[in-house]
């Protein structure tokens, strides 16, 4: 079963929201004094009536004119609280839009500076959730509840205040309501924190789903998966409706009707009070009436602050779901020291560098090498042979365990990651599009780079030749992903933002593979150029692609295992030499071993198939 908050972690998560409203210190004042006027306002109404009932109509002394000061009076106030309302309103509503505002910045920025692992490790929709539904709720306690709170906690003071300057001995009486009252509210917040976080997980495994449907849809219908992943996404809805359910059980039995038991208990409690003393003396009628209104007022600002005890619930576990979220310690890798040094040559070595995904099995074991200006080093091996992992330390996403990387000589740690990502240019086999124009994500909402800068980049890279038959050319738009292109065309828009950078370093994952052969060619010809000057690191699995490399370096089971140009580990025969030969459909060439036989050694070897 979910696991409650404890009353002070409620406490905690509601201060840390409280503490928002610091910003905005203003706002908060001209709205708290304008709450303070419109519930004097509701509390002088009543008094009026019983000075009119006991001074004026009881005694029968109806002059005119203090009856009509009484009324206008009376309906001043009224137009007065009118006015200082909707004003209140509007103020408690704009400090709640700019908090939330304030919140939701707070949660993006922190979700961009988390490390991958996090993401690794959580689904997208249930971050989604985090930052959308979690943070709406919260707004609905400070637009809702906040005010709500405020101003039915001053007027339930005020109304014990008046009912004490009418009859001291009876407002004792009616003391026993309170704890009644904090005994529901206890109880009730108890369970619903449960009911509530139970229902916020379900509806964040719903996002999660929903978001996992929408990015495979394509294989689900190719693969026909659309009736389980029907099944999977009523079961999770199912079980959000059971936890719905129980919210609003509990919001039935504890709410309005265990209020209105105690209300109807209070009533008796007066009414008697006024029973037992008419028989001794007379009571006065007026007095009866404001004590009978102010306890009815008393039971409305409770009734309202207990059907929207249910808002702040979900306002405090939505709370600590965000807080959670930003509290997260594991960020994206961070420079380390003062010290702000500039990559200039861009030479790169790996000195004995190890890691691990789970802290358990190394990805990577003792990589060494080195990449000089000018260099192009190429990574092959089979899958999960750990090239990806290369990639990701030297882009700074994972911190490494054990040994250093180098670049110019300094550690990696070093460099500050504006410094890393101005300098390293990375282009994945699978390039993600924003939406935009074609200009915009060459680009990259650069300011530095000109129009004439990305013509130059799409030229450099032969994008230009499909680029300038679209009707808008570079203003073409990119829809999500960039569906609408195809995945070559996709491709080169990477390079060619990639390219606009001028980088130091360039950094290749697979980033041919999806470019047809007649393209590919054009692409290293341009490459080539490219590469004139920088470094380089490229992984490959067609090793057509790297023939041409300076040194490759063979991955096997995170570990390099051998190393050397094309020719020199050709010669060698060891595996580069039979991945080649795979490759290239002459596995019958290797001695005493059949096409068949091979590929399933192969395979069973580096884990491939």
């Amino acid at each position: 079963m979910t696991k409650s908050l404890s009353p002070k972690e409620q406490r905690q998560i509601l201060w840390r929201l409280l503490s928002y409203i610091e910003s905005y210190k203003k706002e908060a004042a001209i709205a708290f004094i304008l709450l303070v006027l419109a519930t004097a306002a509701e509390l002088v109404g009543p008094y009026l009536v019983k000075v009119f009932i006991d001074d004026y109509l009881t005694p029968g002394n109806l002059e005119a004119r203090p009856l009509i000061w009484l009324a206008a009076i009376y309906l001043g106030i009224l137009a007065a609280k009118t006015f200082i309302t909707y004003f209140q309103l509007v103020k408690f509503q704009e400090l709640a839009l700019k908090i939330i505002q304030a919140l939701r910045i707070d949660v993006f920025t922190k979700v961009q500076q988390l490390g991958m692992r996090y993401f690794d490790q959580t689904p997208g929709g249930s971050i989604v959730s985090r930052v959308t539904n979690d943070t709406e709720a919260i707004k609905d306690m400070f637009v809702n509840v906040l005010a709500s709170f405020i101003q039915n906690g001053v007027l339930i003071i005020g109304i014990f205040i008046a009912m004490f300057l009418l009859n001291v001995k009876l407002a004792v009486f009616c003391l026993f309501i309170l704890p009644v009252l904090l005994l529901i509210m206890k109880t009730y917040r108890h369970y619903s924190s449960i009911f509530y976080k139970d229902m916020r997980e379900r509806l964040s495994q719903l996002n999660a789903k929903l978001n996992e449907s929408l990015q495979g849809m394509a294989i689900i219908q190719v693969f026909r998966q659309e009736k389980r992943l029907r099944q999977e996404f009523a079961h999770i809805n199912e079980q959000h409706y059971q936890a719905g359910m129980k919210n609003i059980k509990i919001d039935g039995l504890l709410l309005r009707p265990a209020i209105d038991v105690v209300y109807i208990l209070s009533i008796i409690v007066v009414l008697s009070f006024f029973g037992i003393h008419a028989m001794e003396s007379p009571i006065e009628i007026g007095v009866l009436y404001a004590f009978v209104n102010y306890l009815d007022r008393f039971f409305e600002p409770v009734n309202q602050m207990m059907m929207r005890l249910s808002m702040y619930q979900q306002a405090i576990v939505a709370g600590s779901r965000v807080f959670a979220l930003l509290d997260h310690e594991e960020l994206a890798p961070a420079a380390i020291g003062n010290e702000n040094p500039i990559i200039s040559e861009g030479k790169i070595e790996f000195r004995n560098v190890s890691f691990s995904y789970d802290g358990k099995r190394d990805v990577l074991k003792n990589i060494s090498f080195t990449a000089k200006r000018g260099e192009t080093v190429a990574l092959v091996g089979h899958t999960g042979s750990g090239k990806s992992s290369i990639i990701n330390l030297l882009m700074r996403f994972y911190e490494f365990d054990r040994g250093d990387i180098f670049i110019d000589g300094i550690s990696i740690r070093c460099y500050q990651n504006e410094e890393l990502r101005r300098n390293i240019g990375l282009v994945l086999q699978d390039p993600f599009l924003f939406y935009g124009t074609i200009k915009d994500n060459i680009k990259m909402y650069n300011d530095n780079l000109t129009d004439d800068d990305v013509i130059e980049a799409a030229k450099f890279v032969q994008a230009d030749s499909f680029i300038e038959k679209l009707p808008e050319k570079y203003d073409a738009q990119v829809v999500e992903r960039g569906a609408t292109f195809s995945s070559g065309q996709r491709q080169l828009i990477a390079f060619a933002r990639t390219i606009a950078l001028n980088p130091k370093i360039l950094v290749l994952d697979e980033a041919t593979a999806n470019i047809d052969t007649e393209t590919e060619e054009a692409i290293q010809e341009a490459l080539s150029r490219m590469r004139k000057g920088r470094t380089t690191i490229a992984v490959a699995h067609r090793l057509s692609t790297i023939q041409d490399a300076d040194q490759i370096l063979v991955l096997h089971r995170g570990e390099i295992v051998e190393r050397g140009n094309h020719q020199e580990l050709l010669a060698k025969k060891g595996l580069y030499y039979k991945m080649y030969l795979l490759q290239n459909g002459l596995v019958d060439e290797v001695e005493g071993v059949g096409v068949q036989e091979f590929t399933k050694k192969e395979n069973a070897s580096f884990g491939c198939g």
